[in-house]
């Protein structure tokens, strides 16, 4: 049966703490509580999100989901976190650090989400505050990138909140919802978050 297990994509080592949430790797015991608060989030979450796919929330879409990140986080190409509440363990969002580059760059770039029912409530804000010290830290990135539609004001607050700095506009820069959209750029550097 050991054939058939999936790896976990994130080491166990990178589960940080804090603020009252757990953030660490998905895995299949999380696609009953993934895929029903994604598909009661799917309005909420549609006009920032990519198209998703047609079999998204199935367990075989999950599946290969999973095996997507297991290949990228064995790259070191990107570090998918699914947020969970310390108190009771329920899913509220996740937290993916993508596009990771090595070399003369060290830089990554995070891409989050929030569940409907835990929208406005600084969820995502303490979820990254979390992660950062990861990323800069056993990740030993000296960038943090993000990117936000000018229009997601929630998204704005957040990552000005956390410390990152705007950094301009990208002219149709990611294809949400099937429509290539501007986005604001967001940085921050190792030594931004040291303070």
């Amino acid at each position: 049966m050991a054939l058939f297990r999936l790896p976990s994509s994130v080491p166990a080592a990178l589960a940080p703490r804090g603020y009252g949430l757990q953030l660490r790797a998905p895995v299949m015991a999380d696609y009953p509580q993934w895929a029903d608060l994604r598909e009661h989030s799917r309005g909420y979450l549609t006009p920032w999100e990519p198209i998703w796919p047609s079999d998204d929330l199935t367990r075989a879409g999950f599946r290969r989901r999973l095996r997507r990140y297991a290949e990228d986080a064995a790259a070191d190409r990107a570090y998918p976190f699914l947020v969970f509440r310390e108190s009771d363990d329920v899913l509220v969002g996740g937290v993916t650090l993508a596009n990771v580059r090595r070399g003369i760059v060290q830089a990554g770039t995070v891409g989050y989400w929030v569940g409907q029912p835990y929208a406005h409530q600084g969820v995502m804000t303490a979820a990254l505050r979390v992660l950062l010290p990861t990323l800069f830290g056993e990740l030993n990135l000296h960038r943090i990138e993000a990117a936000c539609i000018p229009t997601n004001t929630p998204s704005v607050r957040v990552l000005e909140k956390c410390g990152f700095t705007r950094e301009g506009l990208a002219r149709r820069y990611l294809c949400i919802n099937g429509i290539w959209q501007d986005h604001l750029l967001y940085g921050m550097l190792h030594e931004d978050f040291r303070g």
